[in-house]
């Protein structure tokens, strides 16, 4: 994977791309990657990390009634999240992660290993959806990264 993000880093560096995060379930996972890389400073301007409804209510400004109505791990939450840390970092890539890393947490609507990842550039924005079924915890989290770095590779 390390190849990979230098690749992702030295890509974003040469398109003036800067990045910033807003990671759930992943719990800074995702910027520790990025940031493993020497010289990714240029392209990464902040991670945030709103693990608690509360902090993605207070600093990601997700409203309160998206999270009552459709919870904290949906795609209305990973919407907001995405679109708000856009406002507030100003940066022209933003991603964001919810999701249910396990053991427990799950429910039949929502299982352990639905991960929701939201990527903005400019102006789109997309949701997307997974599920990694029969995972343990580190797998899901590690597969939700996986899957982020996937989607900024096709961004860029």
């Amino acid at each position: 994977m390390y190849k990979s993000i230098r690749e992702i880093v030295a890509r974003l560096k040469k398109k003036k791309i800067i990045l910033s995060l807003a990671e759930s379930c992943t719990g800074g996972m995702l910027a520790k990657h990025i940031t493993s890389v020497s010289g990714a400073s240029k392209i990464f301007a902040f991670g945030v990390i709103t693990y608690s409804n509360k902090a993605k209510v207070e600093y990601l400004n997700v409203p309160s009634i998206i999270i009552k109505r459709y919870g904290a791990v949906s795609e209305e939450c990973c919407y907001s999240m995405v679109t708000n840390l856009s406002k507030i970092s100003k940066t022209t890539l933003n991603l964001s992660i919810t999701g249910i890393a396990g053991p427990n947490g799950g429910t039949k609507k929502k299982p352990v290993g639905l991960v929701f990842i939201g990527i903005k550039f400019n102006n789109k924005i997309k949701i997307n959806k997974y599920f990694f079924k029969n995972q343990n915890r580190e797998s899901v989290r590690k597969n939700s990264v996986k899957k982020a770095l996937d989607l900024i590779k096709e961004i860029i």
